[in-house]
């Protein structure tokens, strides 16, 4: 590996947290047992609020976000992984408590490492990344609850965005019905284009004030729930009876209106999703599955390549709702 190399190092500076492109030192990098040269990482909603100093993500300055990291070993000190090894890391405490994948190299516990299936590329790997896994998780909970494609629509929040757009294209490649919200009205034909049949707008998907009965007609047999906030007070009144709602984010904010009825009268089910603490079994059976049957055929349209130059803006993007699908990040372009 190189001695020096890029990297995207944000500081914490008078309560003012910023990025800028620099450079580090190969003797920066955490401990660990494998070092990766890294190919692509990738922009999450966790990312821009660890960049942003929000959220209470970072402890610790300066600091290399990037919750997703996917290259090539260049170092190892385990037997199971070679120098050569394709390999990628989601989650644990990539990017948040230690340096993450918006450098050229990473060093990770052995621990944390997956060996990239033969079936992705590493575009294809972090065109998923935390987020594909995170769309992967809901619907093998949701199926595991019980949900089938016959039992009527599933629909998926925030669809535009990174888990939406990946659950919207593997639902809909399972035989599900899929109907999508999103708040960006001119991007129902890229909708529509991953497998969704019905559109909806936030608007029709939120609940507030007078609109805020205990049940409304049941619709949904089950749900992705990217949102949270008024969204997640509409779900829980409108699944149908014994419905599911795996619930992976709170873009729309982390409180919620809601009471013990449905779950009492219909059987509902919410399901708390975490993709970072994964245990590595199952996190090894679910990136086989997304390397075989879960694989999206619309990754190309799903994921856009950016640098490390471009993500300030990126940044601000994400944070305001007006980024679609996946962004990778190319430290070494």
């Amino acid at each position: 590996m190189k001695e020096l190399f890029a990297a995207y190092v944000v500081n914490k500076k008078d309560n003012r947290v910023e990025g800028e492109v620099t450079t580090l030192r190969a003797d920066q990098l955490a401990v660990g047992d494998i070092t990766i040269a890294v190919e692509y990482s990738s922009l999450n909603y966790k990312d821009a609020l660890a960049a942003t100093g929000q959220g209470s993500i970072v402890r610790n300055y300066p600091h290399v976000p990037g919750v997703d990291a996917a290259g090539t070993v260049v170092e190892s000190q385990v037997p199971d992984l070679a120098v050569g090894d394709r390999v990628l890391v989601t989650g644990y405490d990539l990017g948040v408590g230690s340096f993450g994948g918006y450098a050229e190299y990473v060093r990770v516990p052995a621990a944390w490492v997956v060996k990239t299936p033969a079936t992705l590329t590493t575009f294809d790997a972090m065109a998923l990344g935390t987020a594909g896994f995170t769309a992967a998780m809901c619907l093998l909970a949701m199926e595991r609850n019980g949900t089938r494609p016959d039992q009527g629509p599933v629909l998926v929040t925030g669809a535009t965005g990174g888990v939406g757009s990946v659950a919207v294209s593997i639902l809909a490649q399972q035989g599900y019905i899929v109907a999508a919200s999103t708040g960006k009205a001119d991007q129902h034909d890229y909708l529509r284009q991953l497998g969704a049949s019905q559109l909806l707008s936030r608007e029709e998907v939120s609940l507030s004030g007078d609109r805020l009965r205990p049940m409304l007609t049941g619709i949904w047999a089950g749900a992705v729930d990217t949102v949270g906030g008024a969204t997640l007070s509409y779900l829980l009144r409108t699944l149908n009876y014994g419905g599911n709602i795996a619930l992976c984010g709170l873009v729309g904010g982390h409180d919620f209106a809601g009471t013990v009825i449905p779950f009492l009268l219909r059987s509902i089910n919410l399901l708390g999703i975490d993709s970072a603490m994964c245990p590595m079994a199952y996190r090894q059976l679910i990136w086989q599955r997304l390397a075989t049957d879960l694989k999206p055929q619309h990754l190309e349209q799903i994921a856009q390549v950016i640098t490390l130059r471009d993500l300030p803006g990126a940044i601000a993007s994400i944070l305001q709702g007006q980024v679609k699908g996946r962004l990778l990040v190319a430290p070494q372009a």
